[in-house]
């Protein structure tokens, strides 16, 4: 899986990059990233299924206007058919969408964040979390959030019935990823 490198910033869900820079065709190399290429899972059904999300991940980005190609390059972590995080190299017909975007994909509402506003898996990983809880709170009352609030979009009605759904996905992910995005996390702690 590689190492993680614990980074985070004061980052919101954006939809895109607020400049194109960086569009030169050397990739980035955030610590913690295996290329798609050297990706392996924990057994051979993980593997499968790590690689039938990369392309559920470029379907994700491509169902977006602002994007007219994807093609997942890196992997940042995760387990197959659960939830995992790639960074994906896209092109736009818009001149603000930046290059590179990550996309988590699996058993959760697919979300994207731009290299920009999470360097590191594990920066992607804890927005994430922090984004769809708060789209939890939101739903729960039947209201939903926007981007400048943190709060991803999400395909699914808000309200208490799909909050309480997505909360015990997000409570699974949790166990199961946290010790793997932040090293000293206890894997057992739920929220």
């Amino acid at each position: 899986m590689g190492r993680v490198n614990r980074e985070e910033e004061g980052a919101t869900f954006e939809v895109m990059m607020n400049s194109a820079a960086d569009a030169s065709s050397s990739d980035p190399f955030p610590p913690g990233l295996t290329p798609i290429g050297d990706m392996v899972g924990e057994d051979q059904e993980d593997a499968v299924l790590l690689q039938r999300m990369s392309r559920d991940a470029e379907v994700y980005l491509l169902s977006h206007a602002w994007c007219s190609s994807a093609e997942c390059r890196y992997f940042g972590g995760g387990v197959g058919g659960i939830f995992a995080i790639f960074l994906c190299r896209i092109d736009s017909p818009r001149p603000d969408v930046g290059p590179w975007i990550w996309a988590m994909v699996g058993d959760v509402p697919g979300a994207y964040l731009p290299l920009e506003d999470a360097p590191t898996p594990a920066a992607v990983f804890h927005l994430y979390l922090d984004g769809m809880a708060r789209w939890v709170e939101l739903a729960r009352e039947g209201k939903t959030g926007s981007d400048e609030d943190g709060v991803p979009p999400v395909n699914v009605p808000a309200t208490p019935e799909w909050a309480d759904r997505l909360s015990g996905r997000l409570n699974l992910i949790r166990l199961l990823l946290m010790s793997r995005f932040d090293p000293n996390a206890e894997s057992d702690q739920v929220h």
